[in-house]
């Protein structure tokens, strides 16, 4: 290896900043230049497989989509920028310092969704605030792995350039060409194939021995000649260390899913299934206990009283509508009340739908609801059907009764729009009666939610249940708030701006 102040040779600049010199490849230099770029492929597709994982579990740990991937992605960015910075200090080891780049950002990005799951676990809160622990880390883990991604591209410009001088403009167009596709590569396999078949935990994990065998064999296969004794010892050490570790995560992911389980929900969780949309947890209904069901981490099992009791009291009630309410806990409360002659469910989760119909506890819980005579149920895009209905002019609905996922999520945001209402409001009859769960009242998101039945013509009175859970009924005549138990106002409206899918000045 040329020590950084060694003098160059003659006719150029030193071997490893690109000069005449070529490294001592094992392959040809055609051949050589297309392993680097594979290897560059494989890198990007594990960064954003990264990113994407700390994306995702942030938003299902502390909700607010929009923040966590603002956070996430703005603070990677300009740690990439601190990365390739501190990279020009390794241009000079260019293959033992990408190799031990791959080693650090495989550990810290394969552990950093059970790093997070840890904390959060132990030292969270699933009210939706964010705590201390949980947010710092997350900043701390979107820092490193930006920076390690960051400093990937000037050590691979160093390497093409050892294996074959070329302009470096056309050098730097195939790097991220490479680069490029890779990411789209990951970013297709994380929500397709990872997160559906393995889970956030072992995905990452996978990710990061991926990452971890593509950076090592890269270097120590491709440019072992380039490398000191010392350089390949140190190498080899860290690659089998990581392997070792990530190999050891994996083994006892199952252990430490359950314990963390245990932290948030309790010792009694019965069952935890991930489906397509969300994360079900049901605790307790052995020995007496009372049976809970969670939602990507939320209590689902309080306000169905209130949120229905309202809407079904004091007016038609024969056909009912409810959005959401896969868990069948909303048509539990709704087929309680006489006169009710058909539900009709649509919820986009299959797999809740499923075992709210197979699943003793949920069955015990919801009644079994679902399987009643007078219900219907369907799945798919709530939005979609709502204009499927409208198109199709279905009779009109009595009450609707709105049990949608949590507003915060980026899916559900469309569903808590000035267009999404505007639908409700063409299917409900006359004198019908629509209900929204709004989150937490009273909160600047509840009152935007009110705020937007309003917009959408329909007369909106507000309300809180027992515990805090807010909720908006609403109808073309004006509903009121019949005398159910634990209802009450929700307070003064201050009037929040609407939230719409398309900004008013287009």
């Amino acid at each position: 290896m040329i020590e950084p102040h060694a003098p160059a040779p003659p006719g150029g600049a030193p071997r490893h900043l690109g000069g005449p010199g070529r490294a001592p490849l094992p392959v040809k230099p055609g051949t050589g230049r297309f392993l680097v770029l594979v290897g560059v492929f494989v890198c990007a597709a594990c960064g954003l497989v990264y990113e994407l994982e700390l994306v995702a579990l942030a938003s299902y740990l502390m909700g607010d989509s929009v923040t966590q991937a603002s956070v996430v992605l703005s603070v990677m960015v300009f740690a990439m920028g601190l990365g390739s910075l501190a990279a020009k200090r390794l241009r000079y080891r260019a293959a033992v310092g990408f190799g031990m780049v791959e080693a650090a950002l495989a550990l810290v990005g394969g552990c950093s969704a059970m790093a997070l799951y840890a904390v959060f676990a132990w030292t969270g809160d699933w009210g939706g605030a964010w705590t201390e622990g949980p947010r710092y880390l997350l900043v701390a883990f979107s820092l490193a792995i930006g920076v390690l991604i960051g400093a990937e591209v000037p050590l691979l410009m160093v390497l093409i350039q050892r294996i074959r001088r070329q302009d470096p403009g056309g050098a730097v167009a195939d790097l991220f060409a490479a680069d490029y596709v890779g990411a789209l590569v990951g970013g297709l396999a994380f929500p397709f194939l990872l997160l559906p078949l393995l889970g956030q935990l072992t995905g990452a994990l996978l990710t990061g021995a991926v990452n971890a065998v593509a950076g090592g064999t890269l270097v120590l296969g491709l440019f072992l000649r380039d490398l000191s004794a010392r350089g390949r010892l140190l190498l080899l050490i860290a690659n089998v260390t990581v392997l070792g570790l990530l190999a050891t995560a994996w083994i006892l992911v199952d252990d430490f899913e359950r314990a963390a389980r245990q932290a948030m929900f309790g010792p009694h969780v019965r069952a935890a299934v991930q489906t397509a949309d969300q994360e079900v947890v049901l605790t307790g209904g052995e020995h007496g206990r009372p049976v809970h069901l969670y939602l990507d981490g939320r209590l689902r099992v309080r306000y169905h009283a209130a949120l229905v009791g309202p809407a079904l009291s004091g007016g038609p009630r024969e056909r009912v509508l409810v959005l959401g309410g896969g868990d069948g806990l909303a048509v539990r409360e709704v087929l309680r009340h006489r006169g009710v002659r058909t539900v009709d469910v649509v919820d986009t989760d299959p797999g809740l739908v499923r075992l709210a119909r197979t699943d003793p506890g949920l069955t015990g819980l919801n009644g079994r609801a679902l399987s009643d005579a007078r219900v219907r149920v369907a799945t798919g895009d709530v939005f979609g059907w709502l204009r499927g209905a409208v198109r199709a002019r279905v009779r009109p609905y009595d009450v609707v009764i709105c049990d949608l996922p949590d507003p915060g999520r980026t899916a559900s945001t469309k569903l808590y729009s000035q267009e999404f209402y505007g639908l409700v409001g063409r299917v409900l009859g006359e004198r019908g009666r629509v209900v929204v769960h709004g989150g937490p009242a009273p909160d600047r998101r509840f009152w935007t939610v009110a705020s937007t039945v309003r917009s959408a013509g329909l007369r909106v009175v507000a309300y809180r249940g027992d515990g805090g859970a807010g909720f908006v009924l609403a109808g073309w005549s004006w509903p009121g708030v019949p005398e159910v138990a634990g209802a009450r106002p929700a307070g003064p409206d201050p009037g929040y701006a609407p939230s719409t899918l398309v900004h008013p000045r287009y």
